[in-house]
């Protein structure tokens, strides 16, 4: 059994906040791979279903980000699991939007929900860092991401959660290359769509035939002294 955990704040104000990508990944996988209702549980949302041949348990912790490792440690112990068995699916600012990498174990970086889930699991835990790039100065990141992620960023948004869907039961299998493969095959494409093809070199024109000489043996020996 595997636990799934997305990070993030609840209540519809934050829905759309890239602080709340965590909780968007978890969301798109239980939507698309027919998990059960979410229900409360555990100071959070919890839902369960199967991704391949795993049973995985999905929590999104409703205690607010920075409290997020009370909910993460109910769950573990209820479930009898141990910290490698967890997966933490985050909003990271020192990777590019649309970029995602997979960790195991660590520091937290400073991020309040990993953080609070070092408190009280300690450090051993997997996470899936999903990219949302960085305001350019960290007196600015607080509210960069409790803010909307933009307009111009769901195209690249949707791809990345429609590759975490697709990639969610090599993950749950432990595969965290061909999980990242699915993410990119998503994203790829959208990044490359903008490329031209070189334009195809133009054809030589094929010569002419020269006209048939029509001739008798006389006429060409009387031309030849003419």
């Amino acid at each position: 059994m595997k636990l799934f955990v997305g990070l993030g704040n609840p209540g519809a104000k934050y829905s759309q906040n890239r602080h709340n990508i965590g909780f968007m990944a978890v969301d798109r996988i239980a939507d698309d791979h027919g998990f059960a209702p979410w229900k409360s549980k555990f100071q959070g949302q919890v839902t369960e279903g199967r991704l391949g041949h795993e049973k995985v348990i999905m929590l999104k912790p409703a205690t607010f980000m920075n409290l997020s490792g009370q909910s993460v440690g109910e769950a573990m112990r209820f479930y009898k699991l141990d910290s490698t068995d967890i997966t933490v699916f985050h909003d990271e600012i020192d990777l590019a939007p649309a970029k995602t990498k997979c960790k195991s174990g660590g520091g937290h970086a400073g991020h309040n929900g990993l953080r609070s889930v070092h408190q009280h699991i300690g450090p051993h835990y997997d996470r899936v860092r999903l990219g949302v790039g960085h305001p350019g100065h960290k007196d600015k990141v607080p509210s960069y991401v409790l803010n909307d992620f933009a307009k111009a960023e769901q195209d690249w948004l949707d791809d990345v959660l429609r590759g975490i869907s697709d990639g969610a039961p090599y993950l749950a299998e432990g595969d965290s290359a061909k999980f990242l493969n699915a993410v990119a095959l998503r994203v790829a494409p959208a990044r490359s769509s903008t490329t031209q093809q070189k334009p195809k070199p133009k054809a030589e024109p094929e010569p002419k035939p020269e006209p048939e000489d029509t001739r008798n043996p006389l006429q060409k020996l009387m031309d030849r002294f003419n």
